[in-house]
This record gives structure tokens, sequence and C-alpha cells, in this order.
């Protein structure tokens, strides 16, 4: 494998930015579970893709899982409003989506969240607010603007969680965004999922600034680090943000520093970085094994890991199932969801 320039190996892994903060042993288990999840769902999305059963592009959210699901400890399912990129799975699950139908959306069966018609990045449900995965860079942030926006007309003291990376922290519609929100003190929390790589590009070569949390700064926009790798840091961060979203202080930036494990999407041989680097990441700063350090500290027993490993093997394998026998959708659907009456 190639060698990666010696400043991206030197800087690209996530540092650990904050002191662990305190959960109970029944929360703990529950992060676990819903992170092991994630992982187990996308280790066996990207052999699906493997064997040709899921087409198109597939951007997997292994290494990144404990920034969903910190992030939806704050989250009014259903009321609050979550909108995404292309590498979605993982959010999709953390909000609570079916993991049958997540399955069967991937593989374009008519079983799936939008009936085999969104695929991989495309992904829609109303009833848990998740607003879509977007393929286009950076075009989610205007949309997840546009649902603070909707929430604070309505007066319905809902909050739009607003994913990105940090390739797409530099696009421009973003500063536009920014701007918006801050002028009219929208509740959206801007959360830069900073994974180190545009794509194959480290941050260090892309980005003048690096610093992205201070990207609002220029509109008044607060911004904090979080250590994406420590669940319950990223949990405690976001609680605040929100907290002051519903107070009506207006929008804030959460720079997520994280890591993906796999390519930027299934086609990607991710030779822009050492096998050293991803090495040293997953051996020192694994989000599941940190999680499985503090549950040991909390006398959690290997059964009861166990147990949930368990668990979840079986709900993974049925979600496959469910996909490979959902059918394709009739070629008539391609005549519906077109338009909304409102």
């Amino acid at each position: 494998m190639a060698k990666a320039p010696a400043k991206a190996a030197q800087t690209t892994a996530p540092d650990k930015l904050s002191n662990t903060p305190s959960a109970s042993k029944e929360d703990l288990l529950r992060f676990y579970r819903e992170m092991v999840l994630i992982r187990r769902f996308e280790e066996r999305a990207g052999q699906l893709y493997g064997m040709g059963l899921i087409g198109g592009f597939c951007h997997l959210y292994i290494g990144q899982e404990a920034v969903a699901v910190g992030v939806q400890e704050s989250v009014r399912q259903g009321h609050d409003k979550i909108i995404t990129g292309y590498r979605d799975h993982g959010h999709m699950l953390a909000a609570g989506m079916d993991p049958k139908e997540v399955m069967a959306e991937l593989t374009g069966r008519i079983g799936g969240s939008s009936r085999g018609k969104g695929g991989s990045m495309h992904m829609f449900d109303v009833p848990t607010g998740f607003y879509g995965g977007h393929g286009i860079v950076g075009a989610q942030v205007s949309l997840g603007t546009g649902l603070a926006f909707a929430g604070k007309y309505r007066g319905d003291d809902s909050v739009a969680f607003v994913y990105f990376g940090d390739g797409a922290s530099n696009q421009g519609q973003v500063y536009e965004s920014f701007n918006m929100a801050q002028l009219w003190k929208l509740p959206a929390i801007y959360i830069i999922e900073n994974n180190q790589y545009a794509m194959g590009t480290s941050i260090e070569r892309s980005s003048s600034t690096t610093q992205l949390s201070q990207r609002g700064a220029s509109f008044g926009i607060p911004g904090e680090q979080v250590d994406g790798m420590d669940v319950l840091a990223v949990r405690d961060a976001v609680k605040k943000a929100v907290e002051r979203a519903r107070a009506g202080e207006g929008p804030y930036i959460l720079e997520v520093k994280t890591y993906r494990y796999r390519g930027h999407s299934m086609s990607d041989p991710a030779k822009y970085r050492t096998k050293e680097e991803v090495d040293e990441v997953k051996k020192t700063r694994d989000p599941i094994d940190h999680i499985k350090t503090l549950l040991a500290a909390a006398n959690a027993t290997e059964d009861e890991l166990k147990a949930i490993d368990n668990e979840i093997k079986a709900i993974v394998a049925e979600a496959v199932q469910f996909a490979q026998e959902s059918p394709e959708p009739d070629p008539s659907e391609l005549y519906t969801d077109v338009y909304v009456e409102a």
C-alpha cells in the first residue's frame, strides 16, 4: 500500500479532547447495543455490495458509530429533524429506522423505507424525522437550515440536526446557510463529522484552516470540538447545544473528530493513508472498545455483552433475509411519490 505523506500520517488520527463523562451501566449497555448494531449492519452491507446485491454507491459508517449514537440521545424522535449526506446508514439506524427496511432499501427492494427507489444515499423516513441522506455534497446543510426555519416558523420547539463532513465544510452554500441561521436565530445544530479525509484528501491539504468548529465565527455562531470516538463526550456536547437551541439562542457548530476505517466508498482502496495509521486508530481509539472498557468498570459481565452480540447478529441476519425475499419495485413505482399534495 502506498505511503501517505508524513504530515498526513502524523496529524490525521483524532486526539483525545475531553475526559469521559459518566453514565449508568444501563445507558452504557444501550450505547453498546446501538453501536454494535451499526457496525455489524455495515459489515454485512459491505459483503452484500461485494456480492453484487447492492448497486450504485455505498459509503460505510464503520468507525464513526459513536457520533450518531451520541447525537441521538438529544433527539426527540418524530419531532426533531435529522438530515445528512450520503454516509447515512448509521444515522438511520441510530434514529430508530427498522434495519429490515434499511437493508431492503440498500438492495433496491419494495420493502425498503423509500420503496426501493432511494438506495444507499437517498433514504427518507417521516416517522423518525429522518429527512434523508443526500448525494450532493453540502446540499443537506441548506435543506437542514430550512428545516430549522420551518420549526421556528411553526413555533413547535423542534431542532434540526444537520450532519456534514470535513469535505462539505468547504462548500459555499454552507456559509450562506450559517449566515441565515444566525441572522434568524434558527434552532440548528451543525454536526461536522471530521473523519480527517474528504474523499481521498486529508484535511491538512484541502483546508487552509483546520479548526472546523470555528467556521461560523464570522457569523457569530459558537462552536466546539468534540471527541467523536467517545459516545459520552458526543452525548454531553450535543445536549448542551440542543438546550441552547430550544431556548431560542440560535445555531451551534460541533466539530466531531472521528475516523472512518473503510474507504470513502466501496470503490475506494484508500491508498492515500497508511495501513499503520488505520491500525493505530483501531487499536487505541475504537469507539466500541472504549465503551467496552467503561462497561467493564461498571461491572458488566461477558455474558451480558455476548447476549447483545447474539441479538444483533440475529437482527442483521433477519434484515438480510427480509431484503433478499422482498420483491423489486414494479415499474409503475417510477410514477409514485413524484409530487406531494400540501
